[in-house]
């Protein structure tokens, strides 16, 4: 059986980090791209490359540099992050560079890599969305849109390449022991203005979040194993969750969105008391 090769984005720090550790324990040729690639773990197998996802140059780049040795088995979308604040006072162009890492980057990396694996009919592209594409709350607005934008893009683009033999699914995390709330938190503030009407709600949330952050977080490790299971089901399913809990939460913000709406509207109430 011939080493399979994998293309993973956001590959310097957390799940993505811990993914391109655990395909090249596995042993695959792991191609692994971030801005700060110094980050990016080392190891017999892995291929660190400087790449931006919303650039264009930097992710033919990136592709290029794996097609020139081989096939390309999987694309894992991972690079993400989050953009939080009151929908009204995020500034234009952070809401449009959300949309362009967070979707636009993943569209664009996967139309490269397609004619590669529909000319070797066989080829898996693998999305780390996040349950925040079927739930969502309050100052996180621009980022649920990208994940629901996301894993639409997803199952449209299943449609159209299942008849190629290839696939596209969509990996939904949950909570996450990494960095990534810590960065996404400390987006808020900045993206207020001085005298925001928006303050209570965002001390009320901030404190919330930090009353409740630590109770139930996967480890990056534990979600990269959910990332190789999805690349490597031979009858992959459309959505991958970490737990039970992850996967009732998007069941129910799906199937009952006014219950769900009044939920959330509940926690506003009484952050802003």
């Amino acid at each position: 059986m011939s080493k399979k090769t994998i293309l993973i984005t956001g590959a310097s720090s957390g799940m993505g980090y811990a993914a391109t550790k655990l395909f090249a324990q596995q042993g695959w040729t792991v191609y692994a791209g971030a801005r700060r690639v110094e980050k990016i773990p080392t190891g017999t197998g892995i291929h660190p490359v400087v790449l931006d996802v919303t650039d264009d140059t930097s992710r033919k780049a990136f592709v290029r540099a794996a097609k020139a040795e081989t096939t390309i088995d999987v694309l894992l979308n991972n690079a993400g992050y989050g953009e939080y604040g009151p929908l009204e006072e995020v500034d234009s162009e952070k809401s449009h560079k959300q949309v362009e890492t967070n979707l636009f980057g993943a569209a664009e990396l996967t139309k490269l890599v397609l004619p590669s694996m529909r000319r070797q009919q066989s080829g898996r592209i693998v999305n780390i969305s996040s349950i925040g594409g079927d739930v969502y709350s309050a100052l996180g607005g621009w980022y649920h849109v990208t994940k629901h934008a996301l894993n639409v893009w997803s199952d449209v683009l299943d449609t159209e390449i299942q008849q190629f033999g290839l696939r596209s699914v969509v990996v939904e995390p949950g909570g996450t022991q990494s960095s990534w709330s810590e960065i996404a938190m400390g987006s808020i503030n900045k993206n207020v203005s001085a005298n925001t009407p928006y303050q209570a709600l965002i001390d009320g949330t901030l404190s919330m979040i930090n009353r409740v952050g630590s109770q139930s977080s996967a480890t990056s490790e534990e979600l990269a194993k959910v990332f190789y299971r999805a690349a490597t089901d031979d009858r992959p399913k459309l959505r991958y969750y970490f737990s039970i809990g992850d996967r009732m939460m998007a069941h129910f913000a799906r199937v009952h969105p006014n219950l769900f709406h009044r939920t959330v509207m509940s926690m506003v109430k009484r952050a802003t008391k």
